[in-house]
């Protein structure tokens, strides 16, 4: 497993979708590369001018939002990642407790 340095998050991308809401099935080349994923892992956070570190907002498990053209994508094994900046990170999805009950099982 990967160890991201300083205010780097690594992410597990979900998976583009394959059939439109309408049913119609997608062919690679027109699926749009997903842009939300879980955090795996969490570097340390940065370092400020002063030499104090801060501590990245995200944590590990969380549902995410990134910028389309952020990160960079890694592959470990047959996993494919993201390596993103903190700043890349847009927002935080929120999940109840019951719909994460549901996709634990």
């Amino acid at each position: 497993m990967l160890r991201p340095l300083n205010d780097k998050i690594l992410v597990k991308p979900g998976k583009p979708e394959e059939v439109t809401r309408g049913g119609i099935l997608l062919p690679d080349t027109v699926r749009k590369k997903p842009r939300e994923g879980e955090v795996v892992a969490v570097g340390p956070g940065r370092i400020q001018d002063n030499g104090r570190r801060v501590a990245p907002e995200v944590r590990v498990g969380d549902l995410v939002i990134y910028s389309e053209y952020g990160g960079t994508e890694v592959t470990v094994g047959k996993e494919e990642y993201v390596i993103l900046d903190e700043s890349s990170i847009l927002a935080v999805k929120h999940v109840s407790s019951t719909a994460r009950m549901k996709s634990a099982s």
